[in-house]
């Protein structure tokens, strides 16, 4: 282990899900950009919840005050995460799907035909369909393309795809399908130029490293706590001047403002505890491990600080990972990994890889690799426009493999093994 770089393998403990066993072996999950395990803090958070402090919110006794408090950090820890102004720049619902239809909705009824909008060929489909939808009242929708050699962003298709008349560009921090991390302040540097918002989906990325929305200039950002070691929700960052200023569908007695406008009917409260206790365990990560990433943040104190130092942390540990996975899946005779695979370049990508093994359907190998244990994806994973354009979506896809910082350097020794295995060598 680099000096440098911090082991996380002890976190491992605090996951109880990685105890299980297949077969007399402990299982390995790489089926991470699915959605993640979570700690013990955050199964113990949301128990509590509903033993202690469930009630409705608003209310003049003890368990609705409590959920009141439950719900305020909610929103606190949240905007530390991401580096938001206030609080009440985030809103929590469902998922992330979720909350960008009801946002292109509201963002809809600001629009007139003729106004474009444009999105990308390596985006998760909840940041295309959402805007597609709008194209029954005259919005027009353009896609910028990518260069299918190494599954990166065509920056120079997108800014020909954008104009006087783009309104919103949507775009994706991370690729869930080939882990590409785009250059994400870059493209928000282009919608501002024109006037346009600019609207992130970091629900790939969140994992991975620390989000910091001020320093992006991003106008909306939307993330999903499962993907980040918590439970089933959703949030959206939006800048406060366009969250009050936007329309909302919400009942007559809901605030006027955010984020509660947004907020339509009674939360998960019992997820929103989860996601409290998720973000203290990233917290201790930064307050264990983090010191040494400090001082890229000079600007955050407190909680914001430890969880942004925290995700650097990680970040440079799983880098280390994909070196080491990436090193085993080439020596694997027929296997192709699509998107960056030069080491140098690490840092333009998330431990997410997309393989295919020649001869094998990619369902046949997951099940394969699921019957020794080893727990992957395969198909599209949502990513149908990427799929479509590199050529993969009627040969089912591909297998894809996806790293978090609880995952060890063993198991990917014994995940190429399998591979190595299906393919006799």
């Amino acid at each position: 282990m680099h000096q440098e770089t911090p082991d996380l393998s002890s976190v491992r403990e605090q996951f109880p899900a990685l105890h299980q066993t297949l077969n007399g072996r402990p299982v390995v999950f790489l089926d991470n950009p699915g959605g993640t395990q979570v700690p013990q803090r955050v199964i113990e958070a949301m128990r509590d919840y509903l033993v202690t402090s469930n009630a409705n919110t608003h209310g003049a006794f003890l368990t609705s005050q409590r959920s009141d408090a439950i719900l305020a950090e909610a929103h606190a820890a949240m905007a530390d995460f991401l580096g938001a102004a206030s609080p009440d720049e985030i809103v929590f619902g469902p998922n992330m799907t979720t909350l960008t239809f009801n946002l292109s909705r509201a963002i809809a009824r600001t629009l007139r035909p003729g106004d474009e909008i444009v999105v990308t060929r390596l985006d998760h489909d909840a940041n295309i369909a959402p805007w597609l939808a709008l194209e029954d009242q005259g919005v027009v929708v353009r896609h910028a393309d990518i260069r299918p050699a190494d599954c990166t962003l065509d920056l120079a298709d997108l800014e020909a795809q954008i104009s006087e008349r783009t309104r919103l560009v949507a775009v994706g921090y991370a690729s869930n399908a080939v882990g590409t991390i785009n250059d994400v302040a870059a493209i928000v540097a282009l919608a501002h130029a024109v006037g346009a918002w600019a609207f992130v989906d970091a629900v790939h990325y969140a994992p991975h490293g620390p989000i910091d929305v001020q320093a992006l200039g991003c106008d909306f950002l939307v993330c999903s706590a499962y993907k980040f070691f918590g439970p089933h929700v959703g949030a959206l960052y939006g800048r406060y001047d366009l969250l009050d200023r936007l329309p909302a569908y919400k009942v007559r007695p809901a605030p006027a403002t955010p984020p509660g406008k947004f907020e339509t009917g009674t939360q998960n409260h019992e997820g929103l505890a989860g996601l409290v206790a998720a973000l203290d365990y990233l917290a201790e990560v930064g307050e264990r491990y983090g010191g040494a990433y400090q001082a890229m943040f000079p600007h955050m104190a407190g909680r914001r600080l430890k969880l942004h130092s925290g995700m650097a942390a990680i970040q440079a540990y799983e880098r280390r990972l994909s070196a080491h996975l990436l090193e085993g899946l080439e020596r694997i005779p027929g296997l192709r990994i699509w998107g960056i695979t030069d080491p140098a370049r690490l840092h333009q990508r998330t431990p997410t890889f997309a393989v295919t093994l020649e001869g094998w359907h990619p369902r046949r190998l997951a099940e394969r690799l699921g019957e020794a244990g080893i727990f992957v994806w395969d198909g599209n994973y949502y990513a149908l426009a990427l799929m479509e354009r590199l050529g993969l979506e009627a040969q089912g896809g591909a297998v894809r493999i996806g790293l978090a910082h609880y995952n060890t350097f063993e198991e990917i020794d014994r995940l190429v093994e399998a591979l190595r295995a299906s393919v006799g060598v």
